[in-house]
């Protein structure tokens, strides 16, 4: 499956990386938005458990990893209020 790498721009400069294992996070999160902290939480764990669902498709078990990415996206969205902007950088 192809996979996805994210840069994130946080409100307070800080920038990560958000990993998926399928390209279905490019549905919900592209490069060149910028979304709110709710936003990101609501659309990258919605893309994150899509991903985690086609992998057990075609491999018959889910996605460890994109659970972790969803843990350490929700992790790093807490210190934010809900209506801070994330910038979406690169693919």
């Amino acid at each position: 499956m192809p996979e996805v790498e994210l840069t994130l721009e946080w409100p307070d400069g800080g920038r990560s990386r958000l990993y998926s294992p399928s390209t279905v996070i490019l549905e919900h999160l592209a490069p060149g938005q910028t979304v709110t902290v709710a936003e990101l939480r609501a659309k990258g764990t919605l893309a994150l458990r899509q991903a985690s669902e086609r992998v057990r498709a075609r491999y018959g078990f889910a996605c460890t990893r994109a659970d972790e990415e969803e843990r350490r996206l929700l992790e790093r969205a807490a210190p934010f209020g809900d209506r801070e902007r994330v910038g979406i950088l690169s693919a």
